[in-house]
């Protein structure tokens, strides 16, 4: 195999597969990305077995077709430490694989490419085209919430459904829950459900950032996500979505209006006396006023009153701080709604305005 490649053209997709890759090098070639030389296009994939990023790139020039492996973390470093206008030449020797580009040269090992893992897709169940904009900032919206390490594994992913004329995104870890929907051009009927792995939705985050049109495509196994010829394909958790609309708190009659940004920088400020480990802040409501004030096992306190919207009976409750903010940074508007029933049950977080876009938290006994 031999060819030469703009160090400007293969560079970000480069850095894309860093995120893919297996840094413990359980499997040896899995540390590698794989490189296939097509007519006038390069192929890379980089690879953990559950997760698939794979660019296409036109060459400078093609002189031989093949495929070799390639470390990674040596390709990436060696790309971005050369100078923005080089070119790479890549030669295969022997057992070793060749790189130059002006007065650099270096002979790299190579992993044989029969070892490496690939993906089979399969027949799509569901084919559908969506502005790259609108999904990142659907899915930027909840991914948040997801669990880190849950023994419930679907609590560990973001559940994307495919409806008829919409698209929706779900996460939770079950103590709090983020919900955005976007409109869509799809036709589909009845509801498809996918639940993306943790960390495939934080590659699809970066795959998806930007202008133009995400290609996306189903199966009962995989979600293919493909934007400007890089394609990213992952596993999704097999695992049954537990019913999220029952976990949306309705009929509450305490209804608040409060400034989204006053109420966050309130927060921040009390929050560095609250207790590490739990992290709890007790709002007091009366009318036209919100308390807020936190403790610790230091015995030391803080509180702060705001001017808020609110003609309700007194109402006292127990969040987690992070929590609260967390949605108050997602949260796009000036003000946010924040609907309550009891001390024991949910509170829902509400953005006045934009009705795509519900967050729910449980309380904290205080």
């Amino acid at each position: 195999m031999k060819f030469s490649i703009d160090r400007g053209v293969i560079l970000e997709p480069l850095h894309l597969m860093m995120g893919v890759v297996d840094r413990r090098h359980t499997v040896p070639v899995l540390s590698h990305i794989l490189f296939e030389v097509e007519d006038q296009n390069l192929v890379m994939t980089g690879s953990d077995q559950e997760l698939e990023i794979t660019a296409q790139m036109p060459l400078t020039a093609s002189l031989e077709i093949g495929e070799v492996t390639l470390p990674a973390r040596k390709m990436f470093d060696i790309c971005r430490n050369l100078p923005t206008q080089a070119v790479l030449d890549v030669e295969e020797l022997d057992h070793t694989i060749q790189v130059l580009s002006g007065r650099f040269h270096c002979q790299l090992k190579s992993l044989p490419s029969h070892d490496f893992p690939r993906v089979d897709l399969g027949e799509p169940e569901h084919s559908m085209v969506v502005d790259a904009a609108q999904l990142w900032e659907l899915i930027s919206r909840v991914d948040f919430a997801m669990a880190q390490q849950d023994v419930r594994i679907f609590f560990n992913g973001l559940l994307l459904e495919v409806m008829e004329g919409k698209l929706r995104a779900v996460a939770t870890n079950g103590q709090r829950l983020a919900l955005a929907e976007t409109a869509t051009d799809n036709q589909e009927t009845g509801t498809l459900q996918a639940i993306v792995p943790r960390k495939a939705v934080a590659e699809l985050l970066r795959v998806i950032k930007g202008e133009g049109d995400v290609q996306l495509k189903l199966t009962r196994q995989h979600l293919s996500v493909e934007r400007n010829q890089v394609r990213l394909t992952t596993k999704l958790i097999d695992a049954t979505y537990p019913d999220y609309g029952r976990a949306i708190p309705v009929g509450g009659d305490k209804h608040l209006m409060v400034d989204r940004r006053m109420l966050k920088n309130a927060l921040m400020r009390i929050s560095v006396l609250s207790n590490e480990l739990y992290r709890n802040v007790r709002l007091q409501l009366s009318s036209g006023q919100l308390q807020l004030s936190t403790n610790n096992p230091m015995q030391e306190e803080a509180e702060e009153v705001l001017a808020v919207d609110y003609e309700g009976s007194v109402f006292e409750i127990g969040f987690n701080v992070g929590y609260l903010v967390d949605v108050l940074n997602t949260i796009n508007g000036d003000q946010i709604q924040i609907v309550l029933s009891d001390s024991a049950s949910a509170a829902l977080f509400l953005d006045p305005s934009d009705e795509s876009v519900k967050y729910v938290i449980s309380p904290m006994i205080l």
